[in-house]
Parts: C-alpha cells; sequence; structure tokens
C-alpha cells in the first residue's frame, strides 16, 4: 500500500494515539476511585448463622463469603486466633470445631451452622490456664507468640486425635491406638508453622500434658 493512500497523516495518527492513551488514562482513574462498570458492581449476599462458640450461642448475619477466621476477629472481636498466611499454609488461624483441629481462614463462617467452635479464648483464662497452656508458659514454648494461638489449640486436638486413634502419616501399626511420640507429635503439628523455631519445646509441652492425662 503506497503511504500517500491513507487518509490519515504521521502527525494525525500521533494525535488519535494520544488521545486513546487520555481515555484509558481516566477511565484507570475511575476504577481505581471506585467507579468500576455497573457490571461488576454486585450486592453482597447476607445469611444468617449461628453456633456455639466457646460454650455460648453466637447468632450473626455474615456475607456469604465471610471465613470463619473473620467472623471470629471482626464480628465477634475474638482476636486470638490470628490471621498469618490467609492460605491455609501457616496454622496461626487453628481452632476446634466440634474438637476437631481447623484451619478457620479456609472454611466459611456459614459452613458451621450450628458447631461447636473452640478458640484460644475459650480453653482457659489467665487466672484458671488450660494444662496445655501453663504446660507451653513452663517449656518456653513460644517467642514472640504470633502462632501460639494456633499452636495450642492444634496440641489439644492432636491430642485428642490420638486417644481417639486416629492414625498418621507416621503410625508403624494401623491397628493399634498410636502413642505419643516426638514422631507422632511433630508428624501431626506440622502443619503449624513457628518461625522463632521453637519447636523442641513444643513438642516437651504436649509429651508433658499427654503424660498427665496417660
Amino acid at each position: 500500500m503506497n503511504p500517500d493512500d491513507l487518509e490519515l497523516s504521521r502527525r494525525g495518527l500521533l494525535a488519535v494515539a494520544t488521545a486513546t492513551a487520555s481515555t484509558l488514562s481516566l477511565s484507570e482513574t475511575a476504577m481505581a476511585q471506585g467507579s468500576a462498570p455497573a457490571a461488576a458492581q454486585v450486592a453482597p449476599t447476607l445469611s444468617k448463622v449461628s453456633f456455639r462458640v466457646n460454650g455460648a450461642v453466637r447468632e450473626m448475619e455474615v456475607d456469604t463469603r465471610t471465613t470463619l477466621l473473620d467472623a471470629l476477629r471482626e464480628h465477634l472481636q475474638l482476636t486470638g486466633s490470628k490471621k498469618g498466611c490467609d492460605h491455609g499454609q501457616c496454622g496461626a488461624c487453628t481452632v476446634m470445631v466440634d474438637g476437631r483441629r481447623v484451619y478457620s481462614c479456609l472454611t466459611l463462617a456459614v459452613m458451621h451452622e450450628g458447631d461447636a467452635v473452640t478458640t484460644i479464648e475459650g480453653l482457659g483464662t489467665p487466672e484458671n490456664l488450660h494444662a496445655m497452656q501453663a504446660a507451653f508458659v513452663k517449656h518456653d514454648g513460644y517467642q514472640c507468640g504470633y502462632c501460639t494461638p494456633g499452636q495450642i489449640c492444634a496440641s489439644v486436638a492432636v491430642l485428642q486425635e490420638i486417644r481417639a486413634g486416629v492414625p498418621s502419616h507416621v503410625t508403624a501399626n494401623l491397628n493399634e491406638t498410636p502413642q505419643v511420640t516426638a514422631d507422632e507429635i511433630r508428624e501431626r503439628m506440622s502443619g503449624n508453622i513457628c518461625r522463632c523455631g521453637a519447636y523442641s519445646n513444643i513438642v516437651e509441652a504436649i509429651t508433658e500434658v499427654a503424660g498427665r492425662q496417660a
């Protein structure tokens, strides 16, 4: 094609390109300020949910996308359960649901209608510590303390699992009740990360409590 046949001059092309870039910039600015297209502005779906938290029935209305962790922290102000990775990879948000340990960042609040949820606040108080809390203090099973609520909730649930005969990856004989060994504890607690590295002290704390319960 002969360039002379083009109706748009080189200068005209630059003018069109500049105008297009300006339009796109204005559109991006509007979206950044919350003026998204109408199709993207979808009202949240709310749902009522009722479950028992630390022995008390709690009822609330939440966005159906609300995680159990956010329901506990933001709606019930139970901030002991920590938000670490928010992807189920660190265990800082661990709570117990009907006696089983759960990553509360990976489950929705509306999925637990009627369930019994236990957080670190429900295990003990400063004046009356749970045995596992006291053992963590005794054996210095924490440093910064951020992961500690999840570690303790997981520890309590782990001992319940072992007593119930639930095997782990390192259980040698599936026909016998697992024993509380360092290997069993480390395997079962491997989903709870302590970035300070207090693992050996955590194992000692859990072992002591297990010995008392034997």
